[in-house]
């Protein structure tokens, strides 16, 4: 029994994971078993919601949908059940409720990854465990489990595949098409060799990062490339998950986090996409990390540690909150400490300001990010683009900033 296990690559855990061998087919067997509440009813009529009493009134996931996601999860990141989907079955077991007190929960289907009984109905629950787990020593397969390489399946791929490839909206235009293939190449060359390669693409905001990202993340997987999409920002991760996950719940689980990978094997996937790599930190520790795993490691370590080809995609005049360390300068040196080369693109073009790049170096002058300081606007010399118009930016009151 392996309890409170980590699902790879996130924050979440499940109760416990109970690994043995198959009464039928003498393989590894794995039941995700997840304890709930004493009693439930459906949530406004819908049959995937639920309200629990004495908890805050707000809805919950159907335990059944949940232990079911957990499964597809773990089938699709771990190596072991490659190839081998059917070792990993899910049941929810409510302890503590009564058939009358979760009656509305019935209504959902249910599947080998998404079983549920109540205290009830243990004696149901004890054939169903004896049915998927022989009386032999679990260890050996607990231990191929725990000691699995994570890595999106083919399977997973396959859907991101078919998911993005009809949502590449956007063209890519020179340096990015430049930035595109040169990540396509890198992740060739990394193969063929057994190497090892740093990309870095630079840009301001609206120079389509994000659309290179994308447009990499979907290519990737039809090729049949390991990839996962990374950045330090839960907002920009959610807003990405809703547009590019919209119809598969399976595909948001290629948009991680900078510290998902705090104990990622190193090279376990062909390629990771820092999203908005200026939001990289000195380390993926926070208040709620354990001393015990507290390695003091630098998060751009882990990150060019975990992928054959680590992108950056990043803005160097963007700082959002103090402590964030992402520029070219870190990325170079960790990759240079590694011994590793790094390609670096910069995307001159940009969406924004109309198309004006002298605009734009007006602006920056402005802020202090770029050389110089402020500048007065030369509007007959700056080739004006009618949709571009200059900011105002007035002192604070308090502050006089």
């Amino acid at each position: 029994m392996i309890v409170e296990h980590r699902l790879p690559l996130t924050s979440k855990r499940i109760d416990a994971v109970l690994a043995g061998v198959d009464p039928r087919t003498g393989g590894d067997s794995y039941v995700v078993e997840l304890k709930q509440w004493g009693a439930a009813e459906s949530w406004e009529g819908d049959d995937q919601l639920v309200a629990v009493d004495g908890m805050v009134r707000r809805p919950l996931l159907h335990p059944v949908i949940q232990v079911r996601g957990y499964c597809e999860y773990l089938a699709d990141f771990l190596g072991v059940l490659e190839g081998d989907e059917g070792a990993i079955k899910g049941a929810a077991y409510l302890h503590n409720a009564t058939e009358h007190g979760i009656s509305d929960l019935r209504a959902l289907r249910q599947d080998e990854r998404g079983r549920m009984f109540t205290g009830e109905r243990r004696g149901e629950f004890i054939d169903y465990l004896r049915h998927h787990l022989a009386p032999e020593p679990g260890a050996p397969g607990a231990d191929r489990f725990l000691r699995s390489d994570v890595r999106p399946s083919r399977q997973l791929l396959a859907v991101a595949a078919e998911e993005l490839k009809n949502r590449e909206q956007f063209v890519l235009l020179a340096e990015q098409r430049l930035a595109y293939e040169l990540v396509l190449h890198a992740v060739e060359k990394a193969h063929r060799s057994d190497g090892k390669e740093v990309v870095i693409v630079t840009g301001g905001p609206g120079s389509g990062k994000s659309v290179i990202a994308l447009s990499l993340l979907g290519e990737l997987s039809r090729q049949g490339r390991t990839a996962l999409h990374a950045t330090g920002s839960r907002a920009f991760t959610e807003t990405v998950k809703i547009h590019a996950g919209r119809g598969s719940s399976r595909l948001k689980a290629l948009f991680k986090y900078f510290n998902s990978f705090i104990a990622a094997e190193p090279n376990s996937i062909d390629v990771l996409i820092c999203d908005e790599a200026h939001r990289i930190r000195q380390t993926s520790a926070n208040r709620f990390t354990p001393a015990t795993k507290r390695s003091g490691r630098l998060q751009v370590d882990e990150l060019i540690s975990v992928a054959r080809v680590p992108v950056f995609l990043l803005d160097e005049h963007q700082v959002v909150r103090p402590g964030e360390i992402g520029t070219v300068e870190a990325i170079e040196a960790a990759a240079s400490a590694r011994g590793l080369s790094v390609h670096t693109v910069s995307l001159e073009g940009q969406f924004r300001c109309g198309g004006s790049a002298a605009y734009e170096e007006w602006v920056l002058q402005l802020l202090g990010l770029d050389g110089g300081g402020p500048q007065p606007w030369k509007r007959e010399t700056a080739r004006w683009s009618a949709s571009a118009r200059p900011i105002v930016i007035r002192p604070s009151a308090t502050t006089g900033q």
